[in-house]
C-alpha cells in the first residue's frame, strides 16, 4: 500500500462522505422534492447542477481521450454537445418550464392529450437513460478499479452500491445539491492537471492559449514518423460521419430527459434561462480545456514514452496494463517501444495523464476524485429520470392515480435501486467504449424526443396520432441503424452507428408532420396553449390576443 494509494483513497472517501451527507441532509419528504427538488433551486446553483449532470464520465474521462485518438474528427463531440446545449437553452427549456410538469413524458402526454404518447415517451426515457447509465457505470468501474488495483468489473459493482444509496435517499432534491458539490470537485480536478501540464511543456499557465504551440510540434513529429497528421480533418471517418455525429449529439442533447428535467427545478421561465446561461459557462470551462488536454497527453506519450526501452518503462504502465485498458508490446523485437506499439483506450487518457506527466500524488488523487464525481453525478440524474418514468408516468398516471405520497415515494426509490443494479450488471461487460455507448443514447434521444419536443413546442398543428407515429418510427429507425451498422457493417455515406440519430430524427419529424396533417387537428385550447408557450410568464395568449397578468389588454 503506497502513498499514492493512500492519498487517492482518502480523497475519494472524503468526497463520498460529502455526497452521502448532502443526500441525507436533503432527503426528499414529498413527491415534488423527489421529482423537481421543490422547484426552488437558485439559477446559479442549478447551472452548476446542470454542469455536473451534463459532464458525465464520457465528458470527463472520455472526451479528451477521444479527441487525442481521433484528432480533428474528435471535435465533432465538442461541437455537437455544445451546440445542442444552446439549442436546448433557447428553444425548449423556458417553454417546457412554463408548461409546468414533472417529467418530459408528462409534457408530451398532456400537450398531445394522449396517454399512449405519454407511455411511449416513458418507455423511451427508460431506454435512453438506461443506455446512458451503462456508460457512466462502466466509467466509475475504470476509476475505482484503477484506484483499488482491482478489475474494472469490481469497481463497477462498488459504484452501483454508492449510486443506488444516495440517489434513492435524496431524490432530485438531494441529487441537486450533491451535483453542486460534484461540479466543484470535478472542475477543479480537471483544470489543475491541464494547467500544470501547460506550465511544464510551454512555461505558460494558460492551456487554452499555449496548446497551439504543442500542436505545431506534433505536426512535425507525425511527419517524421510517417503517420496520419493530428490536425488533418476526416482521416478517421468521412465528413458525412462527422456531420451526422455532430447533428446526433446536438439534437440528442436537446432531447435528453435527465437534462431537461433540471429546468423544472427552478421557479420561473426567467430562472430557467439564467440556469442555462450559468450552465454554459460552467460546461465551457471543461469543453474548452479538452482539446488542450488531448494535445498535451499525446505529445507527452510521443515524446517521453515512445522510444523508451521495453524493459525500462515507467512504473505507471504496469498499473494501467493490469486494468486491461493499456497494451504495450515490442512487436518488432528491437527492445524499444515504438509509437505504433502503444495501444491506449480513450477511456483512460485523462486518468493516466497525470501519472504519465509525473504531476505528483495529490494531483493524481484529485483526478481520481474528479472522475468519480463526473460518473456519479450523471448516473444520479439518469436514475431519477428512470425512476420518474416508472413511478410517476407509468405507475401514478396510468396504473394507480390514487396512490398516496408515501407509496409513490416508495415506488420511486425502489425503481432507482432496481434500475441501478440492472444497469450495473450490463456495465460489467459494456458493448463499447464509454463515448460510443453515450453516443447511442444521444442517437435514441434524437430519434424520439427531439421531433416530439420540436413540433410540440413550435407547431400547434402537431397532434397525438402524429407524435405517437413519429416517436415509434424515429426510435425504430435509430435502433435499427445502430444494430445494422454495429453488427452488420451496414452504412449510408459512411455514417456509422454513432451518427444514427440523424436518420431517426428525420424519420420522426417527417412521420409526425404527415400523420398530423392526415388526421384531426388539435382542439382550439391546445393550439392556444402551444402559442402561449412563446410568451413570457407575465403574458397569456388567448382567443387570438395577448393578455398581461394584471388583466390589461395589450394587443
Amino acid at each position: 500500500m503506497d502513498a499514492q494509494f493512500l492519498v487517492s483513497f482518502a480523497l475519494i472517501v472524503a468526497t463520498f462522505g460529502l455526497y452521502i451527507g448532502i443526500a441525507i441532509y436533503n432527503k426528499a419528504k414529498v413527491t415534488s422534492d423527489f421529482y423537481v427538488a421543490g422547484r426552488g433551486v437558485p439559477p446559479v446553483f442549478n447551472g452548476m447542477a446542470i454542469g455536473a449532470d451534463w459532464m458525465s464520465a464520457a465528458s470527463f474521462i472520455g472526451l479528451a481521450g477521444t479527441v487525442m485518438l481521433l484528432g480533428y474528427d474528435g471535435l465533432a463531440y465538442i461541437m455537437g454537445w455544445t451546440g445542442g446545449y444552446l439549442l436546448l437553452t433557447f428553444l425548449f427549456a423556458p417553454q417546457l418550464r412554463k408548461y409546468g410538469r414533472y417529467t418530459v413524458p408528462e409534457f408530451i402526454g398532456d400537450r398531445y392529450q394522449s396517454n399512449t404518447a405519454r407511455l411511449i415517451a416513458a418507455i423511451a426515457t427508460i431506454i435512453i437513460s438506461f443506455t446512458y447509465s451503462v456508460g457512466q457505470l462502466s466509467g466509475s468501474g475504470v476509476v475505482i478499479g484503477r484506484l483499488l488495483e482491482v478489475n474494472a468489473s469490481v469497481g463497477t459493482l462498488i459504484g452501483v452500491v454508492l449510486i443506488a444509496f444516495y440517489s434513492a435517499m435524496g431524490g432530485m432534491k438531494g441529487i441537486t445539491w450533491t451535483q453542486v458539490a460534484q461540479y466543484v470537485v470535478l472542475i477543479i480536478a480537471y483544470l489543475i492537471p491541464v494547467i500544470f501540464m501547460a506550465m511544464q511543456l510551454t512555461n505558460n499557465p494558460i492551456p487554452w492559449i499555449s496548446y497551439g504551440e504543442i500542436v505545431n510540434e506534433m505536426k512535425a513529429m507525425d511527419q517524421e514518423l510517417g503517420i496520419t497528421e493530428y490536425v488533418i480533418p476526416f482521416t478517421e471517418n468521412t465528413k458525412w460521419q462527422f456531420l451526422a455525429l455532430m447533428f446526433t449529439l446536438m439534437a440528442g442533447t436537446a432531447g435528453l430527459p435527465h437534462v431537461i428535467v433540471r429546468f423544472y427545478t427552478v421557479a420561473t421561465m426567467k430562472a430557467a434561462r439564467w440556469s442555462g446561461a450559468w450552465a454554459l459557462l460552467f460546461i465551457g470551462l471543461l469543453y474548452l480545456s479538452a482539446p488542450a488536454y488531448a494535445a498535451f497527453s499525446r505529445f507527452i506519450l510521443m515524446d517521453r514514452v515512445a522510444g523508451s526501452s521495453i524493459d525500462n518503462l515507467p512504473a505507471w504502465t504496469r498499473s494501467w496494463v493490469d486494468t486491461g485498458k493499456l497494451s504495450v508490446a515490442d512487436k518488432s523485437g528491437d527492445g524499444v517501444l515504438q509509437w505504433s506499439e502503444i495501444v491506449i483506450s480513450n477511456d483512460i487518457v485523462v486518468m493516466a495523464t497525470p501519472e504519465i506527466a509525473n504531476l505528483g500524488i495529490l494531483v493524481i488523487g484529485l483526478m481520481a476524485a474528479g472522475a468519480m464525481a463526473a460518473a456519479l453525478s450523471t448516473a444520479g440524474g439518469l436514475m431519477i429520470a428512470i425512476s420518474a418514468a416508472l413511478s410517476h408516468d407509468i405507475y401514478y398516471r396510468s396504473i394507480n392515480p390514487h396512490a398516496s405520497e408515501k407509496k409513490r415515494l416508495l415506488v420511486g426509490r425502489w425503481s432507482i435501486v432496481i434500475a441501478t443494479v440492472v444497469a450495473g450488471l450490463v456495465a460489467l461487460n459494456p458493448p463499447g467504449a464509454i463515448t460510443q455507448i453515450v453516443a447511442w443514447a444521444f442517437a435514441l434521444a434524437s430519434g424520439s424526443f427531439f421531433p416530439a419536443l420540436l413540433l410540440g413546442v413550435w407547431w400547434k398543428r402537431a397532434n397525438g396520432p402524429g407524435v405517437i407515429a413519429g416517436m415509434v418510427v424515429g426510435l425504430s429507425v435509430t435502433l435499427g441503424y445502430i444494430f445494422a451498422a454495429k453488427y452488420g457493417g451496414f452504412t449510408i455515406l459512411g455514417i456509422i452507428d454513432t451518427g444514427a440519430g440523424i436518420f431517426g430524427a428525420i424519420a420522426g419529424v417527417v412521420t409526425n408532420l404527415v400523420v398530423s396533417l392526415a388526421t384531426k387537428s388539435p382542439s382550439k385550447q391546445v393550439q392556444e396553449e402551444v402559442i402561449d408557450l412563446r410568451y413570457p410568464e407575465q403574458m397569456t395568449y388567448k382567443d387570438g390576443e395577448v393578455w398581461m397578468d394584471d388583466s390589461s389588454h395589450s394587443s
